[in-house]
């Protein structure tokens, strides 16, 4: 599975073993920022909470990945990586509204 995604990527060994500690360093700093900005809240820990955690960290991930990809030289990968994500979810709202009519 790693082997496929490598090659789908376009990436060295390094360089993927690289793109792989920005994910999970990314999502671990995500998850820690969330949580401790929701604490300083002081909501307490109901499904109202954790409906804002997820909004929160949904929110802080894109930001937390390319800090952290200038610290391990890949801010050009996760710069079109998150640039295509992005797209995505516009080009769905633009085609969803150019079929509705007026």
């Amino acid at each position: 599975m790693l082997k496929k995604l490598q090659s789908k990527w376009k990436v060295s060994g390094w360089r993927f073993a690289l793109i792989l500690i920005t994910f999970t360093l990314g999502g671990s700093l995500c998850g820690w920022l969330g949580r401790k900005l929701l604490l300083l809240t002081g909501l307490e820990k109901n499904i109202g909470w954790f409906i804002l955690y997820i909004i929160l960290i949904s929110l802080l991930w894109p930001i937390c990945v390319i800090v952290l990809s200038i610290f391990t030289g890949q801010y050009m990968f996760f710069k079109i990586y998150i640039k295509k994500i992005f797209s995505r979810f516009s080009s769905k709202k633009k085609q969803k509204s150019q079929a509705e009519p007026a």
